[in-house]
Formats: C-alpha cells, structure tokens, sequence
C-alpha cells in the first residue's frame, strides 16, 4: 500500500480506530498519579502498523513549517516519533528519562543540534509532567523546541501546564471528541 496523505486520513475514523483499540473501562491509577475511570493504552494502538502508520501521515500534517527534527520520551512516544520520521524523512531524536549511566551516558539518542527546531511528539497526556520534563531538557540542551504535539489530550490540564511551561501545544484528538469526556 502506498503511503497515505493527510488529506485521505479520516480523522473521525482514526477517532473511532484508536478508541476501538487502546480504550478500557475500569479503575486506574495514571502516571500522574490520579485515578481514572478508562484508560487509552497507548501500547494498542502504537504497536498496531496500521493504526500507527495512519497516526503518523495524522501528526507530520501537523508539523510546523521549519521543523528539522522531532522527538520523542522514551517508551511510549518512540514509535510516534519513528513513524513521524518515516513519513517526513524529518530525523528524530529519542529522549530518555534520565542520563544512562553507561556507555555514552547520554540523555539523548540520537543526533540533536543546538538551535534546531524540534517538535516533540508524545502519546496521551493527562497533565502533561513527561512531557514538559521532555521539552524543558531539549530546550535546555540549546534545541528550539516548537511545538508539543500529542495524539490525545485528556483535558486534565496538560494544555495548561504547558502553556505555563512555554510550550506550543496542540492535540490530535481530545477526550472530548473521541467521545470519552461527559
């Protein structure tokens, strides 16, 4: 199959495809610590080529204009990431959590230079803590960071902190419009 436009990806299909396969229903505790009643696992729709490939032709149409790298957190957002980099040709960037301590002792992987501009690419966020921690080290390391630029805000104020942080924010899809949030 050849590679897909963003003017022939149907967002509200893509919704529907993404709910159908990450959405759970019970009590879980999230990264950031609060309790939900569902959970998107990111891992089902990440892991599946299809789905992936299509949220990847969904978030490079939302690359800036003068994007030269995107990155992503570790786990989570490496095969966004990858699959933004495949459908761009744009390199990325894969950022850890914390400096390894062997080896290169790296926090990034990857090539990242000073002064580019870097979209940052994550999952779901409910208040955005990775994700910021992700920004602010890649600003830190001299990178432009434009944009964070995720596949489903949970509207638990991660758009907030982000603004308060300094960062672009934009989401593919919101709890709001995958039907999640009454």
């Amino acid at each position: 199959m050849g590679a897909e436009t963003l003017a022939s990806i149907d967002m509200a299909s893509l919704a529907s495809r993404i709910v159908d396969a990450a959405y759970l229903e019970g009590d879980f505790v999230l990264r950031s610590g609060r309790r939900s009643r569902y959970y998107l696992d990111k891992y089902r729709f990440t892991t599946e080529p299809s789905l992936l490939r299509d949220i990847g032709v969904a978030l490079a149409g939302r690359l800036p204009a003068g994007t030269q790298r995107v990155a992503g957190p570790e786990l989570g957002a490496v095969p966004l990431a990858t699959a933004v980099s495949l459908e761009t040709g744009l390199p990325s960037v894969l950022v850890r959590g914390e400096s390894k301590s062997y080896g290169t002792e790296r926090r990034f992987e990857g090539i990242l230079h000073a002064r580019e501009n870097v979209v940052l690419i994550e999952d779901v966020v409910t208040t955005g803590g990775q994700a910021i921690e992700s920004a602010i080290a890649l600003r830190d390391s001299g990178a432009n960071v434009r944009l964070v630029l995720v596949v489903v805000d949970r509207e638990e104020g991660a758009a907030e902190a982000m603004a308060d942080a300094g960062f672009q924010f934009e989401a593919l899809f919101t709890s709001t419009t995958l039907g999640l949030k009454t």
